[in-house]
């Protein structure tokens, strides 16, 4: 399309987010640079950091308002959800009333400018929205509503269709009403159940300061926020807001009570207790609905930076909560009647018989991710974890790496084309990519993933692998180092293991190595790539005689071992020539 002067318009679908502050008229008349310098630190604390969490662009701000654009309504949404509950947080530890916004969101068709403005009825109905939204409040057009009523786990209330100023038909309008497992406000907790949610949920309860020292309160709130935080970046997860949490705090808590009030599965509860210049840190996993302790550790740690302190002991607590919480969600999803199994049921189902890498599991759990994207063709995660299982059948020789790696990469490709930033087929493009040899752009994909999950144990492991082949062997150790500090007790630690013993050959670390590999093979008898990392171990540390007994039962699981096929395996990488001398010294045929 062009416009009357002959420029090509530029046009595109977006769901538009407009805001606005609550009576800025009136606080621009009590304190006009105040006000002002309150809504700088709104856009730089929160608006900013929300906006760029959910993929978003900031557009616009005019003097009391935001426009933001998104090429996704459910993302859009999200992010108005955290921008409210940021700024109620905020408001009930204020010594002053907190500033309020009302958010309107759209999903419309839009003109954009050469320097970025955007113009439109799809932005003028958003600020109509943002008009008809209460203080505090958000309102959304019905073509966002039917957008992300299967997607998100909120309640809207239907206002009806609504006559709105300069737009020609009635907006159908809907009012963003609760997160359905949000617990009431602080000091109107509800005795009534939460029907539970069939996604994973959790909350954090306030961690105990156990010190009896006022001073370490700030310590103890510190640990369970940051931990809310990390968990949420887990979209697959649920998590309750600190502003519903914490409304418990320094109440004595009945763990079941609290999970149906909040309407949740898992409760992580914790505290701190601080002595001198040490301090310790407890967690612990519940199942709410059978008092079960999932996990639980102890962390003791000197107290020399408290944020380096807190920020270690976050991504190590939520490092270590993933896997069992996949673990107990595989376990319910396999104890339900194959029929009323979801999609979600499904692929969590298959992600732990993947983890026993042994053929007949990785057969039924590629079984089970197929059944959920037939079930849910658009669910990017089914594809990703596929790639995974397929990734896994062709290392272990199941079937040809040629046709293995090409589906590997197809089933990536397709999950990010569904959803760019699932973390999972990041992980596993970008491991075909380094599979391939092309480094840098693995390492770039894999970094990303980290960066939007950094407390993935898995995705630290691969990427340390990828580094090894891109020929950083000392950061790949300190990458695969991380993953077994992080989570040494999950189901992937077996992986862990051999990945951090491959890094360590890969740093001529041998004798170090040497446990680590012996422990792999222990672990993943059916896998032959942890033979081939221990035989080259071996032979480089002149122990032949137990290289030998290793070639022989490397070669009752997979092609028998020779240099020429490792050559061919790992010509692309930067590890090859040192793990095949090693081979030669342990005595592989050529």
């Amino acid at each position: 399309m062009t416009s009357p002067s002959g420029q090509k318009v530029q046009r595109r679908l977006a769901a538009i987010l407009a805001a606005d502050i609550a009576g800025f008229s009136a606080l621009m008349g009590q304190d006009e640079e105040g006000t002002l310098a309150r809504i700088k630190t709104l856009r730089r604390d929160v608006i900013e950091p929300k906006v760029s969490d959910h993929q978003g662009r900031l557009v616009k701000t005019t003097g009391d308002g935001f426009l933001v654009e998104f090429s996704s309504p459910v993302e859009a949404v999200r992010c108005a959800v955290k921008v409210q509950a940021a700024l109620a947080s905020e408001a009930t530890h204020a010594a002053r009333p907190g500033l309020q916004l009302r958010i309107g969101i759209n999903l419309g068709d839009i003109i954009i400018e050469a320097d970025g403005d955007i113009y439109g009825d799809g932005v003028n109905v958003a600020a109509r929205l943002e008009q008809l939204a209460e203080p505090g409040g958000i309102c959304v057009s019905g073509k966002v509503y039917d957008e992300v009523r299967d997607k998100l786990p909120y309640l809207f209330e239907d206002q009806g269709e609504q006559q709105v100023k300069n737009i020609a038909r009635a907006v159908r309008t809907f009012r963003f009403s609760a997160v359905t497992k949000m617990a009431p406000l602080p000091g109107a907790i509800s005795s009534q159940p939460l029907t539970l949610p069939d996604q994973p949920s959790i909350a954090v309860l306030p961690f105990n300061n156990m010190s009896g020292d006022p001073q370490q309160e700030f310590f103890a709130d510190g640990m369970a926020e940051d931990i809310i935080t990390a968990l949420s970046r887990l979209r697959w997860l649920l998590v309750i807001s600190r502003n519903s949490t914490f409304a418990y705090k320094g109440k004595a808590i009945d763990v079941r009570q609290a999970a149906r009030e909040l309407g949740v599965r898992y409760i992580l509860e914790g505290s701190v207790r601080a002595s001198g210049s040490r301090i310790r840190i407890t967690g612990q996993l519940i199942d709410a609905a059978n008092g079960k302790h999932i996990w639980a550790e102890r962390y003791d740690r000197l107290l020399e930076d408290v944020f380096a302190v807190q920020d270690e002991i976050t991504e190590n607590v939520v490092a270590a909560i993933e896997p069992h919480l996949y673990a107990e969600e595989g376990y319910r999803a396999r104890n339900k009647p194959p029929e009323s199994v979801d999609t979600w049921g499904l692929v969590v189902s298959a992600l732990s018989l993947i983890n026993k890498a042994q053929r007949k599991s990785n057969e039924e759990a590629q079984a089970l991710l197929r059944r959920a994207i037939i079930r849910e063709p658009s669910y990017a995660r089914a594809y990703a974890i596929l790639s995974w299982a397929v990734w896994w059948e062709t290392f272990c020789y199941w079937r040809s790496r040629e046709g293995g790696f090409r589906e590997m990469t197809d089933l990536a490709k397709r999950a990010l084309a569904l959803d760019p930033s699932e973390p999972w087929a990041m992980m596993s493009y970008g491991f075909s990519l380094s599979t391939m040899g092309h480094h840098d752009r693995a390492l770039e994909e894999m970094k990303r993933a980290l960066e939007i999950n950094p407390s993935w144990a898995l995705g630290r492991t691969m990427y340390g692998v990828a580094l090894l082949r891109a020929g950083y062997s000392a950061e790949a150790v300190n990458e695969t180092g991380k993953a077994i500090r992080m989570s040494p007790l999950d189901t992937f630690a077996g992986i862990y293991v051999a990945f951090h013993g491959l890094t360590l050959l890969g740093e001529r670390r041998f004798s170090d190595a040497l446990s680590f590999l012996r422990r792999s093979v222990v672990a993943f008898p059916e896998f032959p790539g942890h033979h081939n990392a221990l035989i080259s171990c071996c032979g480089h540390l002149g122990l032949v005689e137990e290289a030998q007994a290793h070639i022989q039962q490397r070669n009752q699981i997979g092609p028998p071992i020779t240099v020429g096929r490792l050559r061919a395996n790992l010509g692309d990488y930067a590890h090859c020539e040192l793990f095949i001398e090693g081979l030669r010294k342990a005595g592989v045929p050529e």
